[in-house]
């Protein structure tokens, strides 16, 4: 089985790439938690 060889350019690409929707994510947790946290202590609507 032959495994694809990365440039460090492409390595470099796929680390930002994966860095920036690990951050997405992150993000997201905290967007729906704190919508959460509003909506339990009566404070949303």
């Amino acid at each position: 089985m032959e495994t694809v060889k990365l440039t460090e350019a492409q390595r470099k690409s796929r680390r930002n790439r994966n860095i920036a929707l690990g951050l997405a994510l992150a993000g997201l947790c905290v967007l729906f938690y704190a919508i959460t946290i509003v909506k339990f202590t009566g404070h949303g609507g």
